[in-house]
């Protein structure tokens, strides 16, 4: 998530292919360790805080860096406007290593109630290590996809890997206020929800009317396989879409870290600064999700 990291790749891309040329000695000094925040709030469900520390580029990354990474013994509130609550520390272990966040504290009765509404703005406040951060998230109303439709894919478009690839298509009508923006995950069978390479749009250009989009799988970043074959599904998947209606610093957080993503590797690229809506100089995002769901058997 760190800006000068992604810089940091496309400098590097440059030096290499302008190697043949000259060569050409540059020493990089060590980063500035950052504090990375994941937070959310989804309408019915309580506030969820990932707080970890930066990872360098050049460093070694393994789920025992990722686990060593997590920052403990913050203090975090999220308030509503009326009520504020302190969060408390967890753990769970996954595959032998430990991840850490913060949530209400689940031997408060208030605090158990203490869930994401529609219509709110929720404040998120960290302190840590003498330092205080802090952010703003909207929940909006969510304006569901009207249907879903899948088709089969052109013969010789897709991999050999993949039998009989289906492409997933919706119908969206956007109100007729301007400023509507949303982000969506995919359920494919039995795995998680995961978003798509690109998942967040707005309707600048769509305001007001009715359109056909395609959506694409959920991608896990961490599974190359899963990258390889990011456009198509399969007939007889089972496809849950979540379609959530988000604010405008969560559409851009996304947006500028979804095309950093896409640009690394394109030594044309010109370098992205991702936009946080964290103050106080962490990284990362607070981020209020309303979400609808539809789902739908791909039939050939």
């Amino acid at each position: 998530m760190k800006p000068q990291f992604l810089s940091g790749i496309s400098l590097l891309l440059i030096l290499m292919l302008s190697s043949c040329e000259k060569e050409v000695d540059f020493e990089l000094g060590p980063s500035q360790d950052k504090v990375v925040v994941e937070g959310t709030i989804e309408v019915g469900l309580p506030p969820y805080i990932f707080l970890t520390q930066s990872l360098g580029f050049f460093g070694t990354v393994d789920l025992s860096t990722l686990s060593n990474s997590f920052l403990h013994g913050a203090h975090i509130t999220v308030s509503d406007g009326e009520r504020t609550f302190i969060l408390r520390e967890y753990e769970e272990t996954q595959n032998n290593y430990s991840i850490y966040f913060y949530s209400v504290d689940t031997d408060d009765n208030n605090a158990l109630n203490f869930r994401g509404t529609v219509g709110k703005t929720y404040t998120l406040t960290i302190e840590y290590d003498g330092k205080t951060y802090s952010s703003e998230t909207y929940i909006p109303p969510v304006k569901p996809l009207d249907s879903l439709w899948a088709m089969p894919a052109p013969e010789g478009s897709f991999p050999d890997s993949i039998e009989n690839a289906m492409t997933l298509y919706a119908r969206y009508s956007d109100p007729d206020t301007a400023g509507n923006r949303s982000r969506y995950f995919i359920k494919q069978n039995n795995s998680r929800f995961l978003p798509p390479l690109y998942s967040v749009d707005e309707d600048v250009i769509v305001n007001g009317t009715t359109v056909d989009i395609q959506l694409l799988p959920g991608v896990d970043k961490m599974d190359s396989t899963s990258i390889g074959q990011f456009r198509y599904f399969e007939t007889g998947d089972t496809v849950v879409v979540k379609w959530t209606a988000i604010d405008k610093g969560v559409f851009d957080f996304w947006r500028t870290l979804e095309f950093s993503y896409g640009a690394t590797g394109n030594p044309f690229a010109s370098p992205v600064e991702i936009t946080t809506n964290i103050k106080g100089g962490a990284l990362g995002v607070w981020a209020g999700y309303n979400p609808s769901y539809d789902t739908l058997i791909l039939e050939p």
